[in-house]
């Protein structure tokens, strides 16, 4: 009736009327796929009979899935009657395996490995009828079958006794090996030769078993060959040393000549893992010759043993360094270079890949790779100190390799390569900003799992040595900011993530002002813009961070203000949850003094928020808040306690009553709950943490007297400059020097004042708190606190510079019993070489301050007169 009232226009839209009418079928299928009464009556069982019974007629009669059940259930009724289970189970069991299919045999092969592991099995002739079985099913004509009853086997030979092995493994073994055997039946021999091996004393392996060795090493099928080759590691550790190499070693030479390239890498495997089982005779005299032409044959032409060769070259070259020659060592090197450089063609200084075919210039990018993955080991085995003449070039061409993923292997070991090089890191610094500055944000992901550590390493090595042992930071903090707007632009929003985590080390590795000028802002904008929740999180507490070391107050405040302004009060209610976050993270960071003081009271104010989701979160962090607050300090707990009353007697949404409720009872509970010792440990913590930030309001008092006194003797040395000329001048014409009372009042006072101030400079004795600005400088100048060079005797105000002096103030406060265990905050990145110079010119830059007073004090005296 529908279809008939249908118009050609509604036909249009939900199709032809065909079409529809084909819909009302879609339910026959699925009625003819329930089963029926006779299929339901054949899969009944009968309530009464009991497991073992069940289980036989299940497998005699019932269906396949009935069928696996019972089998994937054997272990639990092998536990529960072993007598009766094998008896009647497992003989029904082994009938039908022969006509199951491939889900019955994996599923029987799984069964009866749970039953030889789990020592379930405690009769010898149970465990000869379940190991016929498996060996019965060895010579299964599904390979993926065969395969895991193979694996089966080799599994229980662990679990199984030495005799049980012998009479039950070895002797089928024995006749499998002929050549009249099927492939996978003697390539199952090699692989249980190399197992049953360990179980056996070294005598009874070369007697019994190395006749069946050596016959299947020298197999006609080049696969049986490869995989008995394989195995010789396992033997020679069986048998020992003694018997190594008359026994193994001439097998391996022989395999490793093979005419099959599958068979001469096998044997190159078997040889680097064997290295420490040769003597140095045998390296030196066998192995390194087989190696050497090992390696140009493949260099040749065999792309595919390549690959496995740069891959074990690392491992290849520290096993055989000790026996090597300068000549062998420079030989192993050079080929190194050579493999580095496969399928690429350098033209003014960049990597460009030559023209190969597709799946060539795939091998070609494995090996460059694999050599990637090799050169931290080729780097200590050419040692560190040659790096620059031996590798550098080796490596600036993988790091500008045009293939991603070479790229990114050398990104990934770029921080061993800066351990290995110590002081001489400043060779890398070019790689590090080009991986930074890569276009692949894979290669990023790569060096961002170590950056913090390479920075570090790259910014602390080196330092006794001048300042072009270093990295150069100028270079540095543009590359950083370059990533993290590359990860900022892209959609994988992880590797901005692990970025903005890797920032933290930053107050360790550059200068406050660096961070100031060139992160804060950025990390603002990431919070209150990017829309990636973790990302956002992670801005947040990098934020704290880089907030938690700044020492210059007015950036602090300048901080502080924008934190309470852009998040505390912001707008949007997604930026007053960041300032949760903030706080969250913040009491972790900081004191609790430092908390309360900054954070406390903006975070409450909250409580008012118009957003539901801000109160909900305002009241799972308040046992969090309380914490925060001493019992000393009634006011705040005062406001405390009148936020939790106002959300009590207003809040009208569900969740946060709920919320409110529960933290009430947890509030109640904190300080009768929590255990004594945490409760230590957490004060004596937040003491560490207080003396940390005391310790840099002392370093930012001591930076901001250093720049006053520099500004003080900029001024004293203009005026110096400007009597100087005046006494010139004067001495011209003794007439132009006179004029006036008021004038020769003038200089007397500045005379008497320069007197006054050599006199405390020389007798050391504390000024009186009356101090002109040129006293201080003075003061400060002969008490040697400001460290000075040359003509000018300050340092710039610059962040760099100051820091060493503020350490060296830093370790002079430790020394005090307030804070005798307080840690260096913030590294130095400048050098001693200034600290040196300012030191061994302290007592002369004093002469000589004295003498131009005693000049200048008597050029105005001699004006006076």
């Amino acid at each position: 009736m529908f279809v008939r009232k249908m118009t050609p226009s509604q036909s249009s839209l939900f199709g032809e009327i065909d079409d529809l009418q084909d819909l009302t079928f879609i339910e026959r299928p699925i009625r003819r796929s329930l089963k029926t009464a006779e299929e339901i009556d054949k899969l009944t069982v009968d309530e009464d009979l009991n497991d073992i019974e069940r289980a036989v007629y299940l497998l005699s009669s019932g269906e396949d899935i009935q069928r696996a059940s019972v089998i994937i259930n054997l272990p639990i009724l092998v536990r529960q009657n072993p007598a009766e289970t094998f008896r009647r189970v497992v003989p029904k069991v082994r009938e039908v395996l022969h006509v199951a299919g491939a889900d019955m045999q994996l599923a029987a092969a799984g069964s009866f490995l749970t039953i030889l592991q789990d020592d379930i099995v405690l009769i010898q002739t149970h465990t000869h009828s379940i190991l016929q079985i498996v060996l019965l099913n060895l010579d299964h004509r599904d390979t993926v079958v065969s395969s895991a009853w193979l694996e089966t086997l080799l599994s229980a030979i662990d679990a199984l006794p030495k005799e049980t092995i012998r009479q039950e493994i070895l002797s089928p073994l024995l006749s499998k090996h002929q050549l009249s055997q099927s492939i996978p039946a003697r390539l199952a021999s090699c692989r249980i030769l190399g197992k049953v091996v360990g179980k056996f004393e070294s005598s009874i392996v070369k007697k019994d078993l190395l006749p069946l060795i050596r016959s299947l090493c020298q197999d006609v099928e080049y696969e049986v060959r490869a995989c008995m080759c394989r195995q010789l590691e396992n033997i020679t550790r069986g048998i020992g040393l003694d018997h190594t190499k008359g026994e193994v070693l001439p097998e391996l030479v022989e395999l490793a000549q093979d005419e099959a390239s599958t068979v001469r890498l096998a044997a190159f495997d078997t040889i680097i893992n064997l290295l420490e089982m040769f003597d140095s005779d045998d390296r030196t005299c066998v192995i390194f010759p087989l190696v050497k032409a090992f390696c140009e044959k493949c260099f040749k032409g065999d792309e595919a043993v390549l690959a496995s060769l740069s891959f074990q070259y690392g491992k290849l070259c520290h096993g055989l360094s000790e026996s090597f020659t300068d000549e062998q060592h420079l030989w192993f090197l050079e080929f190194y270079k050579k493999l580095c450089c496969l399928g690429l063609q350098h033209e003014n200084g960049h990597c460009e890949s030559q023209p190969y075919p597709l799946e060539l210039e795939n091998k070609y990018a494995l090996v460059r790779r694999n050599c990637a993955y090799n050169f931290p080991a080729i780097v200590l085995f050419a040692d560190p100190n040659h790096f620059l003449s031996e590798l550098y070039r080796t490596f600036s061409s993988l790091c500008h390799d045009p293939e991603i993923s070479v790229r990114r292997t050398a990104a990934g070991g770029f921080h061993e390569v800066v351990k290995l090089l110590g002081p001489n890191v400043h060779y890398i610094h070019k790689e590090l900003i080009t991986l930074l500055q890569d276009d692949s944000l894979e290669v990023l992901d790569a060096l961002l799992n170590n950056l913090q550590e390479t920075l570090e390493l790259a910014t602390s090595r080196g330092e006794g040595a001048g300042p072009e042992s270093k990295v150069n930071i100028q270079d540095l903090v543009p590359a950083l900011v370059a990533a993290e707007q590359k990860a900022a632009s892209s959609l994988h929003w992880r590797v901005h993530e692990k970025l903005l985590q890797c920032y933290s080390c930053l107050p360790r590795v550059i200068s406050g002002d660096q961070i100031y000028f060139r992160f804060f802002q950025r990390m603002f904008s990431i919070i209150t813009t990017n829309n990636v929740l973790p990302v956002q999180r992670e801005a947040v507490r990098t934020l704290c961070v880089f907030l938690r070391y700044n020492r210059k107050q007015e950036q602090r405040q300048e901080i502080m203000s924008k934190i309470k302004q852009d998040l505390a009060q912001g707008r949007s209610y997604w930026n007053r949850l960041r300032f949760l976050d903030l706080c969250d993270i913040t009491i972790d960071l900081f004191s609790k003094s430092y908390f309360c003081k900054h954070f406390l009271i903006p975070a409450l104010e909250l409580v008012s928020d118009p957003v539901a989701n801000v109160r909900y979160k305002l009241c799972y962090m308040l046992p969090k808040l309380r914490s925060t607050i001493r019992p000393t300090e009634k006011h705040l707990l005062q406001q405390l306690e009148f936020c939790v009353r106002k959300l009590l007697c207003r809040e009208k949404d569900k969740d946060v009553v709920v919320t409110l409720r529960k933290t009430v009872l947890e509030l109640d509970k904190m300080d009768i709950t929590e255990p004594y010792h945490k409760r230590h440990e957490r004060e004596l913590l937040d003491q560490k943490k207080e003396k940390e930030e005391t310790l840099l309001l002392e370093m930012e008092l001591l930076e901001r007297q250093q720049s006053e006194a520099k500004l003080a003797g900029d001024k004293q040395s203009e005026k110096k400059q400007r009597e100087s000329k005046s006494g010139l001048s004067g001495s011209k014409g003794m007439s132009g020097t006179l004029s006036g009372a008021s004038s020769s009042s003038s200089s007397g006072k500045e005379m008497r004042r320069a007197k006054l101030a050599r006199s405390r400079s020389l007798s050391g004795h504390p000024t009186t708190p009356k101090m002109t600005n040129s006293d201080k400088t003075l003061k400060l100048k002969d008490s040697g606190s400001c460290p000075g060079s040359g003509k000018s005797p300050m340092l710039p105000l610059n962040d760099d510079n100051l820091r060493p002096h503020h350490f060296n103030v830093a370790s002079s406060i430790s020394s005090t019993p307030s804070s005798s265990s307080m840690p260096v905050l913030i590294r130095s990145n400048t050098s001693s070489s200034v600290d040196h110079r300012s030191n061994g010119n302290k007592d002369t830059q004093s002469r000589k301050l004295s003498v131009q007073r005693k000049s200048n004090s008597f050029g105005m005296q001699s004006g006076r007169e």
